[in-house]
């Protein structure tokens, strides 16, 4: 039900990637250690290893020392976050506490309650939570005073050439086999009974919680199709602009939360909704999803008129680029002569590991030109079966990257090098007019930025 910003439930856990599990934090002495003070504030001993301990559990390699490396990390952020106040750069709140909710999701699923993650953390929810609002609140504002020092970086094309050149032989980042494709896909037909039954289950769901007689989130557990059902159904807190429009005019018209929403009918399949709450202009509701099934025998037969017509492109009866506008129903192609593009990158090449599995499975054995037969596909988008064929417009050999070919990568490169380097500079400065005071002991160590250790 949700857009291309945030398509389904799911997402919760990209947004905190690499969490494979979750470190329990370090409880803190009755005498603290204190490691380092940047200007008036403190950075203890224990702020120290609670950091350590959570990056060991997500798997981030600590590049050296962590009783060095850590620490400074820690203090370039008080920079940041002082130069923040100087500018009175905010956070906003519905933002920070819509990520705090995905982020609490994801705890309840991986240990499996609340009270568990409650147990986990020796804290209450709401303590929490709080914890996770200045967490992700510094983020948000550190991001945005980071942003504001390389606003002005732009890469011409001289500026690339000549960092090309420059760049030592051993630097130039080596580019893998990439591909280029078109795709065209139709979703096979869905019976008329099957879709009457799946309404009939949503209808027969939605009474029994208006009377009483069933609790949504338990019914969404056991039913819901969509990546929400081990939250019961819930969503957290999120604009209208996060879901698609058909289920946003339904969810933030909802204002009884005891009553259930009539059915709605989405891409992703029919929902019924119930509101939670509202908080300015964000909601947050629970649904169940059930999507109709698509027979077997329609799938073959959407195999066949496929193949048919892929027999009158290969026979030049008409174009790929043709057939891609006026037969093919993936609405984020169709309108675009067939050709995929990369929501990873935004541009149109990918890694094989980067497309649909069963349209890799096709293109690893197709040279340019070629138009495959056609196949079953899982829609990534929707997670439900379609059929397509894919035709390879362009295959680039894996290769050290140049000009003529990688000038984007390259661009992006001299970009992210620029940035890094007025970073590093305003870093610097800001250390020498900045009181700091390291420990006895913390202050043995080979630091990225210069300075810290005042004469």
């Amino acid at each position: 039900m949700k857009n291309r910003r945030v398509t389904a439930i799911a997402i919760t856990g990209m947004l905190v990637a690499g969490f494979c599990s979750i470190a329990a934090p370090v409880k803190k002495n009755a005498v603290d250690e204190v490691a380092w003070i940047v200007g008036d504030e403190a950075i203890f001993r224990s702020d120290v290893e609670e950091q350590y301990a959570q990056m060991r559990s997500e798997g981030r390699p600590v590049n050296g020392d962590p009783y060095c490396v850590i620490p400074e990390q820690l203090a370039v952020e008080k920079l940041f976050l002082h130069q923040a106040k100087i500018d009175t750069v905010t956070a906003p709140e519905n933002q920070v506490a819509s990520q705090v909710d995905k982020r609490i999701d994801f705890f309840i699923q991986n240990l499996g309650s609340r009270e568990k993650v409650e147990e986990y953390f020796h804290k209450s929810l709401p303590s929490l939570r709080v914890q996770l609002m200045d967490l992700m609140r510094n983020s948000y504002i550190i991001e945005q005073v980071q942003n504001s020092l390389v606003k002005d970086v732009k890469a011409t094309p001289n500026d690339v050439r000549k960092y090309y050149q420059n760049l030592p032989a051993d630097s130039i980042p080596y580019v893998p086999m990439m591909v280029e494709a078109q795709i065209i896909t139709v979703n096979p037909v869905i019976h008329q009974q099957e879709i009457d039954d799946v309404k009939a289950r949503l209808r027969d769901y939605a009474d029994r919680v208006n009377k009483g007689e069933a609790d949504f989130s338990t019914l969404a557990i056991i039913n819901s199709e969509d990546g929400s059902a081990m939250q019961g159904g819930e969503l957290g807190y999120h604009s209208r602009a996060d879901f698609v429009p058909e289920f946003s005019n339904v969810a933030f018209n909802l204002n009884d939360p005891k009553k259930v929403s009539r059915i709605v009918e989405t891409e992703y399949g029919f929902h019924i909704i119930q509101l939670i709450g509202k908080r300015g202009d964000q909601v947050n509701v629970r649904h169940i999803l059930l999507r109709p099934k698509v027979d077997d025998k329609e799938l073959a037969n959407a195999v066949v008129k496929l193949d048919s017509m892929r027999k009158e492109i290969v026979a030049g009866n008409f174009t790929f680029e043709e057939a891609a506008r006026f037969v093919s129903q993936d609405k984020d192609t169709k309108n675009n002569k067939g050709i995929m593009v990369n929501q990873k990158t935004g541009n149109t090449r990918f890694e094989m590991q980067d497309l649909p599995a069963e349209a890799a499975a096709k293109i690893e054995l197709m040279q340019p030109g070629d138009i495959s037969e056609a196949f079953i596909m899982k829609d990534p988008q929707k997670n439900r079966d379609v059929v397509a064929v894919v035709k390879l417009t362009n295959r680039i050999p894996g290769h050290k990257a140049n000009l003529s070919d990688d000038f984007n990568q390259l661009k992006q490169m001299y970009e992210n090098s620029t940035r890094q380097a007025i970073i590093k500079e305003w870093v610097e400065k800001k250390i020498k007019d900045t009181y700091v005071k390291i420990g006895e002991g913390w202050d043995a160590c080979e630091f990225t930025y210069d300075g810290w250790i005042k004469p």
